[in-house]
């Protein structure tokens, strides 16, 4: 039998392949098993205490790199503790400011009173029943209060109380016959706004926060029934059995809502008749 030759290049191929077969590992990686096969000792102590230090210093290296990063500009503190002060000043000169005008606005209602007694005690009566409407001047009555509380879960924007859930109560409190209504001690009249900026409710362009009571002056038995049979009251429910949103109405006998103070009127003008000189 011949046997069968193999050329010089390919039998020096076949030789590395089958040393590589015979011996997997690299020599370096072999040693390293033979030594912990054999009980070889650990790292020293002192080299594996230098190793946790130079972790340890690494870690807090990275923190305060972090930190450093997150920490605002003082420049940028500096502005926002002013706009803060700044804002907080002119709430304060608001707040003063309203107290003012319903001093001053009882004052002259007194005087008005005073005046009319004498020369036309049926102007006078129409003239307080007419301030009552207008929300001029504080009423005090008979009538509901709904109590209306963000949900628990404020992760959600629907489980908040929004500026259209207020204007449905308010209009269906209106509706059913209620003479005045407050929200949050802030007494509504036919020029007072219910809006939103965001996430805040403006009644009147003051912000409110939950949670929002609804007071109003009327018969409560009326109030209450044509509350819970209106659009309303479908609202509300939906309100609290959807959204989670609190939701509380009850009667009372005696409620004081505060008045406005002298209301600027506002009127249209023909421009025609204003260029003729006319009123």
């Amino acid at each position: 039998m011949s046997r069968h030759v193999l050329p010089p290049g390919l039998s020096e191929s076949m030789t590395l392949l089958e040393e590589v077969y015979r011996k997997p590992l690299d020599p370096g990686y072999q040693e390293a098993a033979r030594r912990r096969r054999a009980g070889a000792p650990p790292a020293p102590p002192v080299r594996r205490g230098v190793s946790l230090v130079l972790a340890v210093l690494a870690g807090l290296a990275l923190t305060a790199a972090a930190v450093d990063l997150r920490r605002p500009e003082p420049g940028a503190v500096r502005a926002r503790t002013l706009l803060e002060a700044e804002i907080a000043t002119q709430q304060q000169r608001a707040a003063d400011a309203r107290t003012t005008i319903r001093t001053t606005s009882a004052e002259l209602a007194e005087l008005q009173a005073v005046a009319l007694a004498e020369e036309d005690p049926a102007l006078l009566a129409r003239l307080r029943q007419d301030q009552a409407r207008s929300g001029v001047v504080p009423v005090t009555g008979p009538g509901v209060q709904v109590v209306l509380a963000d949900a628990e879960n404020m992760s959600d924007p629907s489980n908040r109380v929004h500026d259209v859930d207020l204007r449905v109560v308010v209009n269906g409190l209106w509706a059913a016959g209620a003479e005045a209504v407050t929200v949050n001690d802030v007494r509504l009249t036919s020029l007072t706004p219910i809006r939103s900026a965001g996430s805040t409710v403006l009644v009147d362009l003051q912000s409110l926060t939950s949670p929002y009571t609804v007071r109003a002056v009327g018969d409560p038995d009326v109030l209450s029934n044509a509350l819970a049979t209106s659009s309303a009251g479908q609202h509300l429910t939906v309100l609290s059995g959807t959204y989670g949103i609190g939701v509380q109405v009850s009667i009372s006998d005696d409620l004081s809502l505060p008045g406005t103070g002298q209301v600027s009127l506002r009127y249209a003008v023909d421009p025609r008749q204003s260029q003729e000189g006319g009123p």
